[in-house]
Protein backbone atom coordinates (compact mmCIF):
# COMPACT_ATOMS: atom_id res chain seq x y z
CA UNK A 1 0.00 0.00 0.00
CA UNK A 2 1.50 3.64 -0.72
CA UNK A 3 0.75 6.32 1.69
CA UNK A 4 1.62 10.24 0.31
CA UNK A 5 1.56 12.32 3.84
CA UNK A 6 -0.46 15.03 4.14
CA UNK A 7 0.87 18.57 3.99
CA UNK A 8 3.93 17.90 2.62
CA UNK A 9 4.39 16.17 -0.94
CA UNK A 10 6.30 13.41 -0.27
CA UNK A 11 5.33 9.81 -1.22
CA UNK A 12 6.36 6.83 0.75
CA UNK A 13 5.60 2.85 0.99
CA UNK A 14 3.12 3.05 4.08
CA UNK A 15 2.51 5.12 6.89
CA UNK A 16 0.07 4.22 10.03
CA UNK A 17 -0.76 6.38 12.73
CA UNK A 18 -0.49 4.72 15.84
CA UNK A 19 -1.81 7.43 18.11
CA UNK A 20 -2.21 10.86 17.77
CA UNK A 21 -3.15 13.69 20.45
CA UNK A 22 -3.12 17.22 20.50
CA UNK A 23 0.70 17.49 20.85
CA UNK A 24 2.21 14.09 20.44
CA UNK A 25 1.74 12.12 17.51
CA UNK A 26 3.46 8.51 16.83
CA UNK A 27 3.69 7.07 13.40
CA UNK A 28 4.84 3.46 11.91
CA UNK A 29 6.38 4.52 8.48
CA UNK A 30 8.03 2.02 6.09
CA UNK A 31 10.25 3.47 3.45
CA UNK A 32 11.32 1.23 0.35
CA UNK A 33 14.75 1.02 -0.79
CA UNK A 34 15.30 4.85 -2.16
CA UNK A 35 12.81 6.76 -0.91
CA UNK A 36 13.54 9.93 0.89
CA UNK A 37 11.62 12.40 3.36
CA UNK A 38 12.92 15.20 2.50
CA UNK A 39 14.79 17.91 4.10
CA UNK A 40 12.52 19.37 6.62
CA UNK A 41 11.97 21.15 10.04
CA UNK A 42 9.63 21.45 13.02
CA UNK A 43 9.26 24.86 15.09
CA UNK A 44 8.14 23.05 18.18
CA UNK A 45 8.15 19.16 18.09
CA UNK A 46 11.71 16.73 18.77
CA UNK A 47 11.83 13.65 16.34
CA UNK A 48 12.36 10.44 18.24
CA UNK A 49 13.49 7.90 15.55
CA UNK A 50 13.15 3.64 16.31
CA UNK A 51 14.57 1.49 13.81
CA UNK A 52 12.13 -1.87 13.58
CA UNK A 53 13.71 -3.37 10.28
CA UNK A 54 16.47 -2.67 7.90
CA UNK A 55 18.55 0.61 7.61
CA UNK A 56 17.56 4.50 8.35
CA UNK A 57 19.96 6.90 7.63
CA UNK A 58 19.07 10.15 9.25
CA UNK A 59 21.04 13.39 7.96
CA UNK A 60 21.42 16.63 9.30
CA UNK A 61 22.41 20.14 9.06
CA UNK A 62 24.07 22.55 12.03
CA UNK A 63 25.34 20.80 13.20
CA UNK A 64 26.12 18.43 10.19
CA UNK A 65 25.82 14.62 10.93
CA UNK A 66 25.10 11.43 8.78
CA UNK A 67 23.41 8.50 10.57
CA UNK A 68 23.23 5.00 9.43
CA UNK A 69 20.73 3.80 12.18
CA UNK A 70 20.26 -0.26 11.84
CA UNK A 71 17.62 -2.47 14.03
CA UNK A 72 17.11 -1.59 18.02
CA UNK A 73 18.92 1.72 17.43
CA UNK A 74 17.12 5.46 17.97
CA UNK A 75 18.03 9.40 17.51
CA UNK A 76 16.63 12.21 18.70
CA UNK A 77 16.39 15.55 16.29
CA UNK A 78 15.01 18.96 18.74
CA UNK A 79 12.86 21.02 17.23
CA UNK A 80 14.73 23.81 14.86
CA UNK A 81 17.19 21.14 13.53
CA UNK A 82 16.98 20.97 9.71
CA UNK A 83 17.17 17.09 8.60
CA UNK A 84 16.50 14.32 6.06
CA UNK A 85 15.91 10.46 6.39
CA UNK A 86 16.05 8.18 4.04
CA UNK A 87 16.47 4.38 3.37
CA UNK A 88 19.59 3.99 1.02
CA UNK A 89 19.96 -0.02 1.87
CA UNK A 90 18.23 -2.73 -0.57
CA UNK A 91 15.37 -3.67 1.70
CA UNK A 92 12.31 -1.83 3.00
CA UNK A 93 12.97 -0.11 6.38
CA UNK A 94 10.20 0.60 9.18
CA UNK A 95 10.81 2.83 11.91
CA UNK A 96 8.61 3.98 14.88
CA UNK A 97 8.70 7.96 14.80
CA UNK A 98 7.16 9.80 17.88
CA UNK A 99 6.54 13.56 17.37
CA UNK A 100 6.50 16.07 20.06
CA UNK A 101 5.77 17.46 22.71
CA UNK A 102 3.90 20.91 20.65
CA UNK A 103 2.12 21.65 17.66
CA UNK A 104 3.27 19.37 14.34
CA UNK A 105 4.32 21.17 11.73
CA UNK A 106 6.69 20.34 8.65
CA UNK A 107 8.38 23.47 6.78
CA UNK A 108 10.18 22.30 3.76
CA UNK A 109 14.05 23.22 3.66
CA UNK A 110 16.29 24.51 1.37
CA UNK A 111 17.93 21.83 -1.00
CA UNK A 112 20.85 19.63 0.41
CA UNK A 113 24.06 20.68 1.65
CA UNK A 114 27.73 20.65 0.02
CA UNK A 115 28.44 17.65 2.60
CA UNK A 116 25.24 15.47 1.61
CA UNK A 117 25.20 16.47 -2.00
CA UNK A 118 28.99 14.79 -2.15
CA UNK A 119 27.98 12.15 -0.32
CA UNK A 120 30.66 12.89 2.56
Amino acid sequence: MVAKEQQTNYTVKNVETVAAGKDVQVRLFTLASGEVIPWHSHSEIADHFFVLEGELTVETRTPDDYRALGIGERYQINAGHAHQTSNRGTKDCRFLIVQGVGRYDFLRSPVQSDRVRNNL
